[in-house]
């Protein structure tokens, strides 16, 4: 399906909304609803026998990248990183009495941070002790996170003895001058070489992330950035907005916003790379992603089965996300639950012999059918009413009134189709697909304070 751009629409509509990784976004987590709340529900969920994706987070970084929203620990002292995989080790045994370890995982993914951050030898530790206690599935997706900065062919390797078989690895942006402003020197001929690696030890799939809108891009630097991507083969590609938000991450306080691109040169930094990115044919999923036709992920969307995760679109419909770490999100068929996000509490809650669930969200009826309706929308770009008619026994037409009279003005500007039977997203409204799913969105309606990043 194409992708039809509209300068005109892409103003008219750009505003603050979730990235819908989940609904209720994780905006909405409550502390009255952590570690009790999460136990429940995942004693309760053992009974369904759904398979399990396990993500870990390693937050360790030897450098500070500038731009950088993830949730990170800076650490050039080898050694701190000992006691965190301790506690890492006694929070897959605190979820023992809980969870049923016999299910099987069909997901494995190791997040951060830096994951290659950690030595070869307790890379080795950590992977064998995850493979001692889970059960790990013969076909399961088991990733990880790279930087191409600390990483050698021996690592690669190590990587693929273990067991991985798909990488990413963030490049943000290839030009010299905006690399320095964001502190992160990475040079084309290193990328060259650490993409060679993965291709030699036959990585299943190699994603690549940049970020459009970071200081002194111009639209032409930009396009080179993306073609450089293109002549490195990856079989997936995102390229993320960059958000801008000091006041959340102090890190940024030290990119000049006089050196960030004017809004009308990120617009064309968008046209550009989807422009070149299908051009060179990548199949755009939606919100920022492009993979090449064979990928399953393409493959999956095409078949009405994508669906969507805190770690972004996945094949894998019907798993419990069980998230271990510091700051790690579990996500549960009726609950989400969230780990401290900072060392202490979270040392301080294991060292007590207690899950470290500090915050979550349990799931109401009307919550479980608008995540529906979003993640069918946002995945799959169309809504079948009469499947959320069947499946949560209500009458859509009357259940989403209000839905469907403000979504009728995006039917005028050309975003979507409305009839008796679906709701089907056209091609002007794949770009603007957040803030399609924003119209179901009952918590984001009611918020009058701005906590998301632009959709555009």
């Amino acid at each position: 399906m194409e992708v039809v751009f509209s300068e005109e629409l892409i103003k008219k509509y750009d505003k603050p909304g979730p990235r819908y990784t989940s609904y209720p976004p994780a905006t909405e987590f409550k502390e009255d609803q952590g570690r009790d709340f999460f136990i429940k529900h995942l004693t309760e969920s053992n009974k369904t026998s759904r398979p399990l994706s396990l993500y870990f987070h390693i937050p360790f970084c030897e450098n500070a990248c500038w731009f950088c929203g993830c949730n990170v620990v800076i650490n050039r002292i080898r050694g701190r990183e000992v006691p965190y995989l301790q506690r890492l080790k006694k929070e897959i045994q605190y979820l023992k009495p809980y969870l049923d370890f016999d299910r099987p995982v069909v997901q494995l993914h190791w997040g951060g941070g830096t994951p290659n951050y950690l030595t070869k030898e307790q890379t080795i530790d950590l992977f064998s002790y995850i493979r001692k206690n889970f059960n790990i599935s013969p076909s399961a997706e088991i990733s990880v996170e790279i930087d191409p900065r600390s990483v050698d062919y021996e690592y690669i390797k190590l990587y693929r003895e273990l067991g991985f078989n798909r990488i990413s690895m963030g490049v943000q942006d290839f030009n010299p001058k905006v690399q320095q402003a964001i502190n992160r020197i990475q040079p084309y001929s290193l990328m060259e070489e650490v993409v060679s690696w993965v291709r030699e030890q036959n990585f299943q799939s190699l994603n690549i992330d940049l970020i459009y809108g970071l200081p002194y891009q111009t639209p032409k630097s930009f396009r080179e950035t993306v073609r450089k991507t293109i002549a490195l083969n990856p079989d997936r590609v995102a390229v993320y907005n960059f958000a801008y938000v000091p006041w959340l991450k102090p890190l940024q306080r030290r990119i000049d916003p006089k050196t960030l691109p004017q809004p009308k040169d990120k617009l064309l930094m968008l046209k550009i790379t989807i422009e070149e990115f299908t051009k060179a044919g990548y199949i755009y999923i939606g919100m920022d992603h492009f993979a090449k036709p064979t990928d399953e992920l393409v493959i999956a969307q095409r078949e009405g089965k994508l669906w969507r995760n805190f770690q972004g679109y996945t094949t894998k419909k019907g798993v419990d996300l069980i998230g271990i770490g510091m700051s790690s999100i579990s996500m549960l068929d009726r609950y989400y639950g969230q780990n401290y996000k900072t060392v202490r509490p979270y040392y301080g809650a294991i060292d007590n012999g207690l899950l470290p669930t500090f915050r979550g969200i349990e799931l109401n009826d009307d919550d479980l059918i608008r995540r529906f309706v979003i993640t069918e929308l946002i995945c799959n770009f169309r809504l079948d009413k009469k499947t959320v008619e069947t499946q949560f026994g209500i009458d859509f037409n009357s259940y989403f009134e209000r839905e469907l009279k403000e979504l009728s003005q995006m039917e005028e500007d050309g975003l979507l189709k409305l009839s008796k039977d679906y709701i089907k997203v056209l091609p002007l409204g794949r770009l603007l697909i957040r803030n399609i799913c924003m119209v179901f969105d009952i918590y984001t309606r009611q918020r009058k304070e701005r906590r998301f990043s632009r959709t555009i």
